[in-house]
């Protein structure tokens, strides 16, 4: 015999994907929320302003939440992992998470003090590391030239300033 408490358990497990719904939609709202309520000069910037990506992208996060609630309500489930070549049976690899997870702390931390050229290199070097590579006399060079030319991009052909550090003064 079943009990309410385990029929509602069975459909909430059935219908899981129902969370990433809810999920995406929170965050629609969010998106949206700090979209409109932005402070902006409409004056200053013409029709298309810097409202106007944050809008599109939070009204489409809105769409998918509910397009993929009505198709998981209808019955719609996820595929299983095939494509890729990964043993879903297997442990996760929590060490090369937690190098990741470290890096991207290490360069939150250190993007102040040290600008993005030097924290971005480390960000970039670590990354490889953790992912894998252990060429120590490439990977630091090819971090330090894709930080620089990151930094080149953003900062001066975009107009986006990024902190430059020390080194504000060379670049």
């Amino acid at each position: 015999m079943s009990t309410p408490v385990t029929g509602r358990r069975s459909w909430l497990r059935e219908h899981s994907e129902l969370g990433v719904g809810l999920l995406l939609f929170g965050i629609g709202v969010l998106v949206l929320t700090d979209a409109l309520t932005m402070d902006v000069d409409t004056a200053q910037r013409g029709p298309v302003g810097p409202t106007t990506v944050p809008t599109a992208v939070g009204i489409g996060l809105l769409a998918v939440a509910v397009l993929l609630a009505v198709d998981v309500l209808r019955g719609g489930r996820g595929e299983a992992e095939s494509g890729e070549d990964v043993d879903l049976s297997g442990p996760a690899d929590r060490r090369t998470v937690l190098l990741l997870a470290g890096v991207f702390l290490a360069n939150a931390v250190l993007i102040g003090p040290l600008g993005f050229p030097v924290s971005g290199a480390l960000l970039f070097w670590g990354s490889a590391y953790a992912l894998g590579s252990r060429r120590l006399d490439r990977d630091p060079l090819i971090a330090a030239a894709l930080s620089l030319v990151t930094f080149l991009v953003f900062d001066h052909l975009l107009g986006v300033p990024l902190p430059g550090g020390p080194l504000m003064g060379v670049l």
